[in-house]
């Protein structure tokens, strides 16, 4: 049987007229938002001169800026819309980085950039599309299936970073969604003159064989789209005969002559790696971007609670905040390798999302706090504690308070509650004070406790501690002071030592000649110093917890670290403060484990996965752990927990978390920097993180890790509080996920504005689960649901009783298959 010929006429090339355009990068915001209009105007100017065109450009948020900004224009791309040769792909808000944000980010891409499709046009985008972000995390197929899509597009990685079982392929999550993936060849853009080059470069990297395939035209980046010297070298490459059956055309088509072949193979998992860099350069954008994710889920539980009380849920000033989150999650942007000034106003819209978070809560519980029957105590000072987790919460608080040195506590019963000083953010003698208390609270709940005069505290503790060791009911930890980390670590409770003999450097220094991408980069391996010990002294000791503080430098930087010890705590956490003056290097902290025969677990977002301990730099979300065999057989493991950092490794026993990385901004190779360049360097000056050291035994769910790291990114709220009569109890839960495998992460108002509740739930350890979702804060009302491994699931609840809790899309669109979950 004869082999057809690469450029036979029978074979079909699908066309694709884009304009990628990125709204910030070697540009700022207002560059790229201008190009935006200017592109858009150029492709309906086209569509009128090439009456067969077909433009696609993704990015719902562009058409919003068109809308709001020039209505003209925005009339006639409606009116192309509905004749179906303006099509709208990817469905999302932008194209974010694919592997930082959290998994609820995901969602909220396609919730308000698939409604406002829907709104404004009538239909929603059915095939995804991702053209230039560097690296798409696993858990994407199933957020694009209960989105409305059945596709993607994605161009990185390339051949020669991952190798893919065809041109296009069933991606599968491994909840076991599946979409059809299509990888762009050669690029995503071409040459705003003849694209015959780009034609041939592009069926060069692609089956000579596959009868229909897509490439896409048009110039990008800073904009402009199909060009008239691209349309007309279509008509005259077309007419030659020597290429493929050319035609103008968009995804959608191809993917509908191509999505029921039953020869399509099957990828599973992710696709990586390219940029691994970006998973942690510019640490300031991904810490602004974490706080701004917490703090807005956070204000959305207790603005749904305080709704149920009778407040006005403020759905469009939460839209307006996330909106401004999404936006800054751009590939560009959220990866650290824009220009410095774009990253002004980024730290600028990222705190106008957190103020409008704050705003939100603080009405919130306030509104709920006037309303606790709260009796006269005279003399005391009630303190109202809110848990943003719809599970119990036993942790520390900390919270600032006048005369702190002289106070006692006792909780709503009167029960005295062990409390002790601590540290203020105030440096005047006597007039402000902080305490430290570890406090129970119901789940996403709130407890009253109160504040009462009363003699000195004897500052004994249960946690017993020296200038190098700390040790608690469940776990004993040794400093060794030449190192300034740990030599010990033992989970008591299986008496466990998880340090290896000669744990090695824990602060490591390593050459990074890596543009700002980290491009052609596996591991950062290659140390050139670490950190030295200088101090090692026991700062806080009381009834509460004790503190360990470790000083140390390299070169012209320094480097604090507190361990804090808690009585009651299966964990360590550390508070790490970093001036950091050091340039084209990278801070690697290691956490090395006596552990062998190894799986190395990494968080991603809405899930988890299990990669190769092979030392490669990966993107994770809030926890990466490392479970195996210690010496003399037992199973054992190692969580690290972070506040807001995303690259790490694992090699063997021992995580790396990269915490610092100082490249030249934006800066791409092939540019060799000059020596005598003046350059503006990532990562400089002070640098403040947390994270938890979880030790555990031979299955890292019993750790629970998903929720810890959730109680270290969405902390407890406190509040100051008078003595007044009120409808709600001293002590009350409003949602309870019942803390097993299906975790709870959102708990919103409609969408719609009907006042209807939506909860969003997920499978966090990768086995089917029941669930069952208590609402108390509706009465007796309940949610029963059976999850299968790592699947989210959306549940909208009516206030009235009367009627049925429906499962939803992630979209809050109800399928008409969709039938009621148990009401129990």
């Amino acid at each position: 049987m004869s082999t057809p010929r690469p450029s036979s006429r029978d074979r079909l090339l699908h066309l694709v007229g884009n304009a990628h355009i990125d709204p910030v990068w070697l540009w700022r915001k207002p560059e790229g938002l201008q190009e935006i209009r200017a592109t858009f105007q150029s492709a309906v100017d086209r569509m009128e001169e090439y009456p067969d065109s077909v433009f696609t450009c993704d990015s719902v948020m562009y058409l919003e800026w068109i809308e709001q900004h020039d209505p003209e224009l925005f009339d006639t791309i409606a009116k192309r819309v509905a004749e179906g040769r303006w099509q709208v792909i990817g469905g999302w808000w932008v194209e974010p980085d694919c592997n930082i944000p959290a998994g609820e980010s995901f969602v909220r891409q396609a919730l308000y950039g698939q409604r406002y499709l829907l709104e404004k046009f009538g239909r929603a985008a059915t095939i995804g599309s991702n053209l230039d972000p560097f690296g798409h995390n696993a858990t994407i197929p199933q957020l694009l299936r209960r989105s409305g899509m059945e596709g993607y597009v994605f161009l990185r990685p390339g051949p020669h970073e991952q190798v893919l079982p065809g041109q296009f392929f069933h991606w599968e999550s491994p909840d076991g969604s599946r979409v059809t993936a299509y990888r762009l060849p050669n690029e995503y853009c071409a040459p705003g003159a003849d694209i015959g080059n780009h034609l041939d470069k592009s069926l060069a990297l692609m089956p000579p064989d596959e009868p229909e395939l897509m490439v896409f035209y048009g110039v990008g980046n800073h904009g402009g789209g199909p060009t008239k010297a691209n349309l007309e070298s279509i008509r005259r490459l077309d007419s030659l005969g020597g290429l493929p059956t050319l035609r103008l055309s968009h995804p959608e088509a191809f993917f509908a002559r191509i999505r029921d072949r039953e020869d399509i193979p099957v990828h599973t998992g992710e696709l990586q790696h390219h940029g691994p860099g970006c998973y942690s350069a510019h640490s300031g954008v991904k810490a602004w971007n974490r706080r701004a994710e917490n703090e807005l889920l956070r204000a959305e539980k207790w603005a749904s609670v305080a709704a149920v009380a009778g407040e006005p849920y403020p759905g469009d000033r939460l839209t307006e905040a996330w909106k401004l989150v999404l936006f800054n999650q751009f590939h560009d942007i959220l990866a650290g390798t824009s220009i410095r000034s774009a990253y002004e106003d980024a730290r600028d819209e990222y705190g106008h999302a957190r103020s409008i978070a704050a705003d939100v809560l603080n009405r919130s519980v306030q509104a709920i706090a006037r309303r606790i029957d709260i009796p006269l105590r005279e003399g005391t000072t009630p303190l109202v504690v809110f848990n943003p987790h719809p599970w119990t919460l036993d942790g520390d608080v900390e919270f600032e308070f006048g005369q702190a040195a002289t106070v006692r506590l006792t909780d709503d019963t009167g029960a005295a509650v062990p409390v002790q000083p601590t540290r203020s953010e105030s440096t005047m003698a006597g007039s402000r004070g902080r305490l430290a208390f570890r406090a129970s609270v119901p789940p996403l709940g709130h407890r009253v406790y109160h504040l009462l005069p009363g003699a000195e505290r004897d500052s004994a503790g249960p946690v017993s501690a020296t200038d190098t060791s700390l040790e608690n009911e469940y776990l004993r930890v040794e400093i060794d002071p030449a190192t300034g980390w740990l030599r010990s670590l033992v989970d008591k409770e299986t008496g466990a030592e998880l340090m290896p003999k000669a744990p090695g450097d824990h602060a490591v220094v390593v050459d990074d000649p890596s543009d700002t991408w980290g491009h052609r980069i596996h591991s950062y391996d290659k140390a050139i110093g670490a950190f030295t010990a200088r101090r090692c002294r026991l700062v806080e000791s009381g009834p509460v917890r004790a503190v360990l503080r470790v000083e140390s430098a390299y070169g012209r930087s320094e480097m604090a670290e507190e361990l804090v010890l808690s009585a009651g705590s299966r964990h360590v956490e550390v508070r790490t403060v970093v001036d950091w003056h050091e340039r084209l290097t990278l801070l690697k902290l290691r956490f090395p484990t006596a552990l062998t025969d190894v799986a190395a677990t990494h968080e991603i977002p809405y899930g988890h996965l299990e990669r190769t301990p092979d030392g490669t730099e990966e993107p994770t979300q809030a926890w990466v752990d490392v479970t195996g065999t210690l010496p003399g057989g037992a199973r054992a493991g190692l969580t690290v927990v972070n506040d807001s950092k995303h690259g790490h490794d694992v090699r063997g026993g021992e995580i790396g978390m990269t915490a610092l990385r100082s490249p030249v901004y934006a800066w791409h190779e092939p540019k060799v920097l000059d020596d005598d360049g003046v350059y503006a360097y990532l990562d400089q000056g002070r640098q403040e993180f947390r994270y938890l050291l979880l030790p555990h035994g031979a299955d890292w769910r019993a750790a629970d890790p998903a929720r810890r790291a959730a109680e270290l990114n969405q902390p407890v709220f406190t509040l100051l509080e008078t003595f007044h009569d009120g409808p709600i109890p001293q002590v009350r839960a409003n949602v309870d996920d019942g803390a097993g495998a299906v975790a709870v992460s959102v708990v919103k108002g409609a969408e719609d504005g009907s006042g209807d509740l939506v909860v969003r739930a997920y499978e966090s350890h990768g086995r089917a689960a029941a669930a069952r979702i208590t609402l108390p804060l509706l009465g007796d009302r309940a949610i029963e649901a059976d999850f299968g491994p790592y699947e989210i699931r959306t549940f909208r609840v009516p206030r009235d009783p009367a009627l049925p809790v429906i499962e939803t899309d992630l979209l809050e669109l109800a399928p008409d298959d969709t039938t009621a979950a148990e009401d129990a």
